[in-house]
This record gives structure tokens, sequence and C-alpha cells, in this order.
């Protein structure tokens, strides 16, 4: 597991998750631990690196 920070794209706070480096591709929906609103995450993952991290307002 590999701690990540990003910004929620609703409140623009800079948050952090744990990243499973074992799966490849990750996508799912994680609660805001700021602002509670519902972000769209997306993980590329090779070698145990993230290549890729997206997170998106999923009300776009």
């Amino acid at each position: 597991m590999e701690e990540h920070f990003f910004q929620c794209p609703y409140c623009w706070e800079q948050i952090s998750m744990l990243v499973d480096g074992s799966q490849s591709h990750q996508n799912y929906i994680e609660d805001c631990e700021i602002c509670c609103n519902p972000i769209q995450i997306s993980i590329t993952i090779e070698n145990q690196e993230i290549i890729s991290f997206n997170a998106e307002n999923i009300e776009q």
C-alpha cells in the first residue's frame, strides 16, 4: 500500500488515500474525507508504481 495525495475535484482540498499496488487497473468511487462528495478514482499501476491517477467529479 502506498499513500497518494491528490486534490478533491469538489472542495479543492488536498486529501490522501492508500493505493494497493498489486492491481494494475483500478476504478472505483471514494468519498472525499473533507466534503464527503463522491469522487471517481481511476488508477493505472506498473511494477507497483502509479503511472496514472485521475480523480474526477462524478456529476460532470
